[in-house]
């Protein structure tokens, strides 16, 4: 079922099985609603056409009316510096939510560029608001879920910038491995949506550095990597490296 800008309805029952890893199954697929309540919900949640690599999902400055949800491939969010360098802020890999960041002030505060051809799902916020109210437990349940993908974002970037180079890749390695092993697919061996060069920039470290630090893992025996097929090869080096490994963070870490 289609709409007249392209954009196409989930029907739930369809596709129960292929939403069980994302970020949004408790809200899309919630546990005791009756068929009209779900019914409800089929009727906001929308399926974008497939972005293309370097296709723009959202703008900086832009005006914010969803949330997303990624189904398959994978984004980056960036800001412009004041002298117009980009900054990457996140990734964002399947079954992770973007746009949380533009709830409170009514703008988008970063841009949002597929990394790869992805799809998203597009779930129209005042749309939402509305049905929370008439549906007993959802407003709550939303709630949880972009207060637990805040948190999460937030302790990331908290443990990167109390790093040093060698601590940040490795934070940043554990933490996708993490975030594929809850897609079921390997956490130890991996293809890197993102290049080397996006991943020094959203490290703060040169690219020079990057390609100095993953030459070094290499040899250390912690990693292998050929172009952006990564394998973690000794996950006990690479959590003493990160730093405070019997923390929830470095449990976690990563999570959104």
């Amino acid at each position: 079922m289609s709409n007249a800008d392209g954009r196409h309805t989930f029907r739930l029952r369809d596709i129960r099985d292929a939403c069980q890893s994302c970020s949004l199954s408790e809200l899309c697929l919630p546990v005791g609603l009756n068929g009209e309540d779900i019914d409800a919900l089929d009727a906001i949640v929308q399926r974008r056409r497939p972005l293309s690599k370097a296709d723009v999902l959202y703008r900086e400055g832009t005006g914010f009316d969803a949330i997303y949800a990624v189904r398959t491939g994978a984004l980056k969010s960036s800001m412009l510096s004041k002298d117009g360098e980009e900054q990457i802020t996140a990734f964002h890999l399947p079954g992770e939510l973007l746009g949380l960041d533009a709830i409170s002030s009514g703008d988008h505060p970063s841009t949002a560029v597929a990394l790869e051809t992805t799809s998203v799902c597009e779930i129209p916020f005042s749309q939402l608001e509305n049905l929370s109210e008439a549906i007993p437990g959802l407003q709550r349940q939303l709630l949880r879920i972009m207060s637990k993908e805040i948190f999460n974002e937030h302790e990331m970037l908290q443990a990167l910038a109390r790093r040093n180079a060698e601590q940040r890749l490795a934070i940043l390695l554990l933490s996708l491995g993490d975030r594929f092993g809850r897609r079921r697919l390997s956490p130890t061996r991996f293809r890197l949506p993102m290049s080397r060069h996006e991943l020094s920039n959203y490290l703060g470290l040169a690219p020079e550095t990057m390609s100095r630090l993953f030459r070094r893992f290499q040899e250390q025996g912690w990693i292998t990597a050929r172009g952006k097929e990564v394998s973690l090869e000794d996950m006990a080096a690479l959590r003493e490296l990160s730093g405070n490994p019997g923390t929830t963070m470095e449990r976690n870490v990563g999570k959104r």
